[in-house]
Parts: C-alpha cells; structure tokens; sequence
C-alpha cells in the first residue's frame, strides 16, 4: 500500500460538479415560497393581525399569572384565573361606577371637536392664504377637494372610527373580532405549551432546538415590549392630563387619557394625542394654544429623552428610524391594525433576528 504524494488533489477532482438543474429548482422553490407568503399575507392580512393580537394578550395574561405564581406560590392555572377575574372586575367596576360618564365625556370630546374643526376652517377661509391651503385640501380634511369641507369634517370621525376598528369587519365586526382575540387569547395563556409544540412540530427535527429558542426569545420579548410600553402610557398620559387641567383645558383629563392610548404607537401617536387638545386649545386662545403645545413638546421630550431610555434599559431596544419605517410598512400591508401593531411586531423581529444572526467583531462594525 503505497502513499498517494497529492491526496488534497484527488478529493477535490472527485467532488462532483454542482448541477445546474438543481440549482435553478432551489430557486424556483425558494421564489414559490416567497410567493405563496406574500399571496397569505396579502389574502389573510386580517387573520394574521387577528393571531397576533390574541398572542400579544395571552403574552400579558401569562405574565401576570407568572408573577402571581411566583408571589403567591400558586399553581399557574389559579393564577391565570385570578388574573382574569381580577381584570374583569376591575372592567365591570370602571363601567358601573363611570360608564355613563366616560360615555358622555367621548361625546363631549367628539362633538367638541367637530365644532371647533368647522370654526377653524371658517377662520382659514376668511384668510386668502387659508382659502389657498384648503383648495388643495381634500373634503375628508376639511378641504375643497372633492366635495363640501364642513361635511367632510362631520363625517371625519366616523371614517376614522371605522378604520380603528377594521378586524375582520365584514365578517364579524369590532365586537365579534374582539370577543375572538380575548377568548383565544385566554385559551392561548391557559395551555402555552400545546400550541407551541404544535406549531415545532411542523419545523425539521434539527431546527427544532433552534425554533423553540426563537419562541422563548418572542415570548420574552413581547413581555418587555408591553410592560414598557404599559409604564409609558401610564406616564405620558397622566402628565399630560394634569397639564391639559392646569392650563385650564376643557375635558383635559378625557384628553390624557386619549394621549395615553395614542402613546401605544410610538411618534405618530403623539401626533394623533396632541391634535385634539391643540384643537380644543383654539377655543381659548392663542396663548392657551402655545401653552399646548409647548406642555405637549415637553412631555414627549420628557418621553423621549429620559422616560423612554430608562425603560428600554430592561425591556426592548428599538432604532427610532426602523421604528417610523416599520410603522409605514406595516400599516401599508394591514391598515390601521399594521400601524397599532408595528411596534410589538418589530421588537419580535429585531430579537429573533439578534438571536439567530451572529454577531460583529470589533474590526468589522463600521
């Protein structure tokens, strides 16, 4: 038995040539892959906001039960069960207690608004500037496009309204697709791992550690995301409620609570929170206005430069320029439930992706 002097050589020349017919079949199963992703998300939209948002709710349910079972040294099940019995009487006792006054304060704030949307651009027309912007205003904003402006602006808030509350509208409406994200959420907490050993059972047993690491991490990051964001919203909507009753604002307290909700979707948010009390402000003056408006940029920077970064320390860091782009992409493909949802989906996506990708050496960061 003698020594072959070049055994490198001889394993590379018996490697076979790659054949060119498989690869131009992985490509066409990679492009039909894309295509039947694309083609669901474009057919099922709805149902995939629908899936999420009960997930995202049984991530807060689960989280909560976690910490009375780790507090209380219950088993998970009686957590989870006080956790709902807990929220819904806390539901019940807003609504027996204050329903008919948050009812009537909604119906101020509306009405409010609607008038003086129809003052303000009864001002604007009397003004050869204004007259030129609302020419080239649609009749949804007040606008001389496309029909009567003051019509418009009545109608305005139904038309949003009914794009707020778009799931599944044709088939089961607001409630209906409410009362499915609340009951699949509940079912999704009671029973985690059912559903997630089903869904790693469609994943090849190698990636099948890979996969249940990826979910783990979503889980983990969901919770962070919410109980930030939850934190935030509290902040933000209390100072500027109190800010709003200080100034002397009309319904100041609906409107921090309003600023609050408005806070779920980062920076546009605080867009849609400020308008109506700038509107409001109107009413009162122009002093009153710039105090508005300066509480409101004192807030977000508050927000934005000290609340934000202390919380994002032990929840979910996320690069404010993908968080715009995200929200646009998003609400682009799903509508108005993209946009509410962008941020929670991008935190999940930015962990995942953290996880599963490696990470850069000192001399390859730019």
């Amino acid at each position: 038995m003698t020594d072959d002097p070049h055994p490198a050589d001889q394993d590379i020349s018996s490697v076979p040539p790659e054949d060119p017919g498989q690869s131009i079949a992985s490509l066409l199963r990679l492009t039909l892959l894309i295509a039947a992703v694309m083609l669901s998300i474009w057919l099922i939209g709805d149902v995939i906001m629908v899936v999420f948002a009960a997930t995202l709710f049984a991530v807060i349910l689960h989280g909560l039960a976690r910490i009375l079972h780790r507090r209380l040294l219950l088993p998970y099940g009686w957590s989870l069960a006080l956790v709902c019995v807990i929220l819904v009487a806390i539901i019940v006792g807003i609504s027996w207690t204050s329903g008919s006054d948050i009812v009537a304060q909604a119906s101020k704030l509306q009405n409010a608004l609607v008038t003086q949307a129809i003052a303000l651009r009864n001002q604007l027309a009397e003004w050869p500037q204004g007259r030129v912007l609302l020419d080239y205003l649609p009749a949804s904003m007040g606008g001389n496009q496309g029909g009567s402006g003051q019509s418009g602006l009545m109608s305005l808030g139904s038309r949003i309204a009914g794009s707020m509350t778009g799931f599944l509208g044709s088939a089961f409406g607001a409630l209906g697709t409410m009362a499915v994200v609340l009951i699949a959420g509940i079912y999704f907490a009671a029973s985690p791992a059912i559903y997630a050993n089903g869904i790693l059972r469609l994943v090849p047993k190698k990636w099948r550690g890979k996969g249940r690491e990826v979910m783990l991490v979503a889980a983990e990051t969901l919770w962070a995301w919410v109980a930030g964001q939850a934190l935030d919203m509290a902040v933000v909507g209390t100072l500027s409620g109190v800010g709003l009753w200080i100034i002397g604002v009309p319904l100041a307290f609906s409107l921090g609570f309003l600023a609050a909700l408005c806070n779920f979707i980062p920076y546009i948010g605080a867009i849609m929170g400020a308008v109506p009390a700038m509107l409001l402000a109107l009413s009162l003056g122009l002093r009153e206005t710039a105090m508005v408006a300066a509480l409101y940029c004192v807030v977000q920077f508050f927000e934005g430069n000290v609340l934000a970064p202390m919380i994002q320390r032990r929840s979910v860091q996320m690069p404010p320029g993908l968080t715009v782009l995200s929200q646009t992409f998003f609400g682009g493909i799903f509508g108005f439930p993209g946009l509410m949802l962008a941020s929670p989906l991008t935190a999940m996506f930015l962990a995942v992706g953290d996880r599963l990708t490696p990470k850069l050496d000192d001399e390859e960061r730019v």
